[in-house]
């Protein structure tokens, strides 16, 4: 018997890891489900899900694991429509980049005898740089040489927290795992403001009269900076996560505007010295961050690296998972 994941969003994330369970299909069953017809199909063609539902309900009546692929403000409403049809220890497993929100939603409309387990990827360096959006830039190992972020409310047993540490390991990733203050905290300064900057820096120049000359001449520097919009999931997925997140948010944008401004009085006070000394700064910074993400040595930081689990090891226990187990209370 296999166990079965289903997978809802079949975009980057969820057709990535498709794609990197491809091997697995011995002993795992991949459910794929997406609300536009053509992407589900397309997911199903390059391999990347073994059958598709377009009826959500059916997707999940036999799953084992969910994972929620989807724009963060569209997992409210698919907790709500298969929360009746999940399987009796269901780990319902979500991508979201805000998790404070997601682990209040799962606790509120989850029923009890599901568990629920945030994860956040961190992608494979190689595609850091990538332009491609959707299915289009689902790639098998987008998680090789990443990392996800695992969060865990309280009272979730440990057999679905082992499940989540050994399913990131099938997917070629390390993990690490943290608190949401401290998850949403981090995502909010390196994925949420980076696309705020963005829009920022956007509509900063856009309006203005000279832009008419400016879009020809603007070059590397400006499409680096405004690129974050080109991955953008959603309007409305980025104003969720700042408006779900607003003190993360909130402090990461003024340590931002407090650069700028430190910035500002080095140029108005005309210090060639002591700005060209603040520039050198960030681009060590960045060349070091940029070493070192490549390098993707996280394991050597912290615990020893484990040996990959097999599929039969890492799904197993979901088999009469917690069985015999309390059921978590909400």
């Amino acid at each position: 018997m296999k166990a079965q994941i289903t997978i809802i969003g079949l975009g980057r994330i969820g057709a990535s890891v498709g794609l990197a369970l491809a091997s697995r299909k011995e002993t795992l069953l991949r459910v794929g489900h997406d609300i536009d017809p053509q992407t589900a199909r397309q997911a199903e063609k390059i391999g990347a899900v073994d059958r598709t539902h377009y009826n959500l309900p059916e997707a999940v009546r036999q799953a084992n694991v969910v994972l929620l692929a989807v724009p963060l403000d569209q997992i409210r409403e698919t907790l709500a429509l298969i929360a009746p049809d999940l399987p009796e220890n269901a780990v319902v497993m979500d991508t979201a980049p805000v998790k404070a929100a997601v682990m209040a939603w799962a606790k509120e409309l989850l029923p009890v005898t599901t568990h629920y387990v945030g994860l956040t990827p961190a992608i494979n360096p190689a595609y850091l740089h990538t332009a491609e959006r959707g299915i289009a830039a689902a790639h098998a190992d987008l998680f090789e040489k990443g990392l996800f972020v695992i969060l865990t409310p309280p009272g979730v047993p440990g057999e679905a927290v082992k499940l989540a540490v050994d399913f990131t390991s099938l997917l070629g990733a390390h993990h690490l795992f943290a608190d949401t203050l401290e998850a949403d905290g981090l995502m909010a300064a390196t994925h949420v403001m980076p696309q705020l900057l963005a829009a920022a820096l956007v509509n900063a120049t856009t309006p203005r009269p000279g832009w008419q000359e400016g879009r020809k001449v603007a070059g590397r520097a400006y499409a680096a900076v405004a690129s974050p919009l080109e991955s953008l999931e959603g309007a409305e997925a980025l104003s969720a996560a700042a408006l779900l997140t607003p003190q993360s948010v909130l402090r990461a944008l003024d340590n931002a505007m407090q650069e700028l401004q430190n910035l500002r009085q080095l140029i108005q006070n005309n210090d060639a010295q002591a700005l060209t000394a603040r520039l050198q700064t960030a681009a060590h910074a960045q060349q070091e961050w940029q070493r070192q993400r490549q390098a993707a040595d996280w394991a050597s930081e912290a615990e020893p690296t484990q040996p990959l689990p097999t599929t039969a090891e890492a799904f197993a226990r979901f088999f009469g998972l917690l069985a015999q187990k309390p059921k978590r209370s909400k």
